[in-house]
């Protein structure tokens, strides 16, 4: 039997041995396709919309810009948007507003076409509403014996009356975006998904606290998502159904911690793009493009008289 048992013991240690070998695949080269980047906004502020070649998998050099290409956005009264290629970033095209005016407005379509490389490539996006944001708040939720106190901030916004109004929330805590794939927040109305029958109402709370930014210390302590002398500064991005779509397949496609849980996770697979070219037989493109109406709110977490218990 103790025979037996050092076989057995053995091999599980070889096989545990196994599992830590370190294998590099080679995956076979794939022909760059053209990427576009093409979120625009009515903020007064320049417009860019990038173009890009994707790059092999283990390629960790950023995209390279495609230069010498003409981009142009045209709405549904005939007005034409002309962007021109940056000097100093080779794929970057610009529209500059001038000091008085906005890109777009609520309740237009606009037309996106590109030429570049020989191929020429549309798309077609409309401009939602965005109410504005009423207010930030702080609370307190306090600490106990395994998590310390926590301020949480929240902020207040009622969707319109009419169903069918989609969003991005974008936070900025102290000046900088939280752009994790677990920080992309999006509504449909008040809601999270089509169907919920959230229409007109104050955002729901997971929504409305969807700017709270946790993080852990290196003892892998829960840290505050605020602190007295923080700047919060949130904005409602409009989406049409089919960005809104798009995003939620970049959060279920990137948002994956690994682990046992990757077992049960949606497989991974490519996102969809609204950039078709208008030869069915021509190179195909990926990206999105999106025009948004925005509304924004920013408020200093100034000290603890802004802040109300949380029950």
């Amino acid at each position: 039997m103790k025979t037996l048992l050092k076989i057995v013991i053995l091999i599980s240690a070889v096989a545990l041995l196994a599992c830590e070998t370190v294998i590099d695949p080679t995956l076979q080269p794939a022909t760059p396709v053209l990427v576009v980047d093409a979120w625009i906004t009515n903020k007064q502020e320049p417009q860019v919309i990038k173009l890009m070649k994707t790059q092999s998998y283990f390629d960790n050099t950023l995209p390279p810009g495609v230069s010498g290409a003409t981009v142009r956005v045209e709405d549904s009264n005939g007005k034409i948007y002309t962007f021109s290629e940056s000097d100093t970033e080779p794929g970057a095209y610009i529209w500059t507003p001038a000091p008085d005016e906005v890109f777009g407005e609520t309740g237009l379509t606009y037309t996106l076409r590109i030429s570049a490389e020989g191929e020429t490539y549309t798309s077609l996006t409309r401009m939602g509403r965005v109410p504005p944001i009423d207010s930030i708040t702080f609370q307190l939720q306090e600490g106990n014996q395994f998590v310390t106190d926590l301020y949480l901030a929240e902020f207040w916004a009622t969707d319109p009356l009419e169903p069918g109004d989609t969003y991005w929330i974008k936070t900025y805590k102290n000046s900088k975006l939280l752009n994790k794939p677990s920080e992309i927040s999006l509504a449909y109305d008040a809601g999270f998904s089509r169907g919920s029958n959230f229409s007109g109402i104050v955002f729901i709370a997971p929504i409305r606290t969807s700017v709270n930014p946790f993080d852990q210390d290196k003892d892998n302590n829960l840290l505050s998502p605020y602190v007295v002398g923080d700047s919060l500064y949130v904005e409602l991005h409009s989406l049409s159904d089919a960005s809104f779509d798009f995003l939620t397949q970049v959060v279920v496609q990137t948002d994956r911690p690994g682990g046992f849980s990757e077992l049960f996770s949606t497989p991974l697979a490519n996102v969809s793009t609204n950039i078709k070219n208008v030869n069915p037989n021509g190179k195909k493109a990926v990206g999105f493009f999106n025009v948004a109406a925005v509304s924004g709110l920013g408020r200093k977490f100034a000290s603890l008289d802004d802040v109300t218990k949380k029950n």
